[in-house]
């Protein structure tokens, strides 16, 4: 496929269309709004001053796999789909639609990387990751960036294995990754390699996150010890900068869906509820509010199929066009945000309304690798060049 052929619809054809519906109709059936807040709802003392870990459904995860959808990044060579990446986002769209409490997100992105890394390491574990193997990108310093100069875990060479020291932050859903994609700093070269999350040495500590569809760690390695046969890359840089588009996409889409349950849900709210013997529905105040957020989901999800189709079609502007997608879409999802939990009334702010489930995985989303502005300011670097202050 090259951008000519996709420029009218960005790529989106009949196999793509079958996987969203087809996702959708799963989710619908397995995972309701119902049992999302059964799993990770129940009571907001457990989950806010005891600090429990939020359920996932191991059970319903044993069918993802099945379905096949951790390997559709994988390339068929190591048994997976093999899909393209607006097909995948199509999908991811109804993950973050239903709010699925899953490693799936965090699976997708570390295959990413594997793929982007062209190393039989990497295609060893791609394999593993289509069979069911969870992961999840340990690549992030306390910076929130993961240059080598930001990089917090430090490697030593020792009889052809390296030892690892040193914290990985901002690891997504750790507690359900089996192994995790780590980066470290040998001298000059950031290396990425394979740890198992139960391996001697690794800690994770558990960051209290506003998400409860999700968790996330900070990973501590002391003395952690990695054969050579799962050292994936020593040229860990350059696979994290050809995968980046693509996690970004992953992300927006996320983004995209959580955005639109609040959008729907709020509509039919304001349609169903009546004030002054009026649907809310009936007031500007309410509708231009909701008109307003349409458009902007919209517009979002056009930059986020755009930018899916660049990395689809290898085109140069990748990058550029997701991180216009995620500016974007974490935009939207702020607004809708807001306008969801206000016009809901008193209700909107209460424990027993779904709202704030989805509220709260979409505002991690948003600030998730680069919220709007950060994303903003990377686009006008891209575009016009740093701008240096004059000042003395």
């Amino acid at each position: 496929m090259n951008a000519q052929d996709s420029a009218g619809n960005f790529g989106f054809g009949e196999d793509e269309e079958m996987l969203r519906d087809l996702a959708r109709k799963f989710l619908d059936e397995n995972m309701s709004v119902e049992k999302l807040r059964a799993l990770v709802a129940g009571d907001a003392q457990e989950v806010y001053e005891k600090g429990l870990r939020p359920n996932w459904d191991e059970g319903l995860w044993k069918q993802i796999v099945e379905l096949g959808w951790p390997s559709l990044t994988i390339p068929e060579a190591q048994g997976g789909a093999g899909f393209s990446l607006v097909g995948i986002a199509g999908l991811v769209e109804e993950v973050g639609r239903h709010g699925l409490p899953s490693p799936l997100v965090a699976s997708l992105n570390a295959a990413l990387v594997l793929r982007a890394a062209e190393t039989e390491t990497a295609n060893v574990w791609l394999a593993r990751i289509a069979d069911g193997t969870t992961a999840s990108l340990a690549t992030t310093g306390a910076s929130g960036r993961w240059e080598a100069s930001d990089c917090d875990v430090t490697a030593t060479e020792r009889d052809g294995q390296l030892i690892l020291d040193g914290e990985a932050w901002f690891v997504q859903d750790a507690f359900k990754s089996e192994v995790l994609l780590t980066s470290a700093r040998l001298g000059d070269e950031l290396v990425l390699c394979v740890v198992p999350s139960d391996a001697k040495g690794v800690t994770l500590e558990q960051d209290h996150i506003h998400d409860l569809t999700r968790d996330q760690a900070t990973v501590r390695l002391s003395g952690v010890r990695v054969s050579a046969d799962n050292i994936v890359s020593r040229e860990g840089l350059a696979a994290l900068v050809a995968a980046w588009p693509a996690i970004l996409v992953i992300v927006s889409a996320d983004l995209c869906g959580t955005s639109e349950w609040q959008l729907q849900t709020t509509v039919e709210y304001a349609k169903n509820r009546k004030q002054f013997d009026h649907a809310l529905g009936f007031f500007q105040a309410v509708k231009h509010p909701l008109v307003n957020a349409m458009v902007s989901i919209d517009r979002a999800r056009s930059l986020l199929y755009n930018a899916a189709c660049c990395v689809d079609t290898e085109d140069g502007n990748a990058e550029l066009a997701a991180r216009m997608a995620k500016s974007a879409a974490s935009d939207a999802g702020a607004f809708i945000s807001g306008r969801s939990v206000q016009l809901h009334g008193g209700i909107g702010y209460t424990w027993e309304c779904d709202v704030h489930l989805f509220f709260k995985r979409s505002m991690h989303n948003q600030a998730l690798y680069g919220d709007g502005v950060h994303q903003r300011r990377k686009l006008a670097d891209m575009l016009i060049g740093p701008i240096r202050s004059t000042n003395p």
